[in-house]
């Protein structure tokens, strides 16, 4: 197969961070209040304005070239699907000619469309993170999403949230984070992708890696605590 020859993820940490409870704690107790830039500002107000604040919102966190986005749209037909990458090349690259009416794709700071989405109070139906960069160095704790200092703004716009990775640390550590900000418990569990939503997710799966998906349901909560 074409996409069988990635190699997995090898890392010198062998379970959850010894440190990502003090890391956690620290961010719980300060916040985040990087000021927001005015280009992802710009691009939030947009997409907004075409949202007509009934339609149960989805978020496709760190869409890459969109092919989750599209294949989320066309499985959620009465959802509005956004998809939001940083980069403008991945975005607008290997779209099929028609889309589906209720997709948008935004090209923004996914840290800032977060925090934008929180301060208006916004609450998701669905929030996917989709084979986010595993950062699997022990060094590189503070660059996985649920060692960031944005971390706590996930679980507050509530959702179905689900997470997807070919690295158990990581899907053992967030699972960990978000029990530890909601109460919560949920475990991760290995997954088989019939149908890839990713081209990350088609890769690994061909390769014979193991894939790793946990959900938390917050759709009826108030999300963090």
């Amino acid at each position: 197969m074409m996409y069988a020859n990635s190699r997995g993820i090898t890392s010198a940490q062998d379970s959850v961070h010894r440190n990502l409870d003090r890391l956690l704690q620290r961010h719980l107790a300060s916040g985040f209040e990087r000021p927001i830039g005015a280009a992802t500002r710009d691009a939030y107000e947009a997409v907004m304005a075409d949202w007509d604040g009934r339609a149960p919102l989805l978020l496709d966190a760190g869409c890459g070239v969109g092919w989750s986005t599209l294949a989320l749209g066309r499985a959620h037909p009465q959802h509005f699907v956004i998809g939001v990458d940083q980069s403008e090349d991945r975005i607008s690259r290997g779209k099929p000619d028609a889309q589906t009416n209720n997709v948008r794709f935004v090209r923004a700071d996914l840290v800032d469309f977060w925090r934008l989405l929180r301060d208006a109070k916004i609450r998701l139906d669905r929030h996917y993170l989709l084979y986010p960069n595993p950062w699997p160095k022990i060094g590189h704790l503070s660059r996985r999403w649920h060692g960031h200092a944005v971390f706590p703004v996930i679980p507050q716009l509530g959702g179905l949230i689900e997470l997807r990775t070919n690295w158990q640390i990581y899907a053992d550590e967030f699972a960990w984070a978000m029990a530890r900000v909601t109460g919560k418990e949920s475990a991760p569990a290995l997954y088989e992708a019939l149908d890839p939503l990713t081209p990350f997710e088609r890769k690994y799966r061909d390769s014979g890696q193991s894939l790793w998906r946990y959900q938390l349901d917050l759709r009826d909560e108030g999300g963090a605590r």
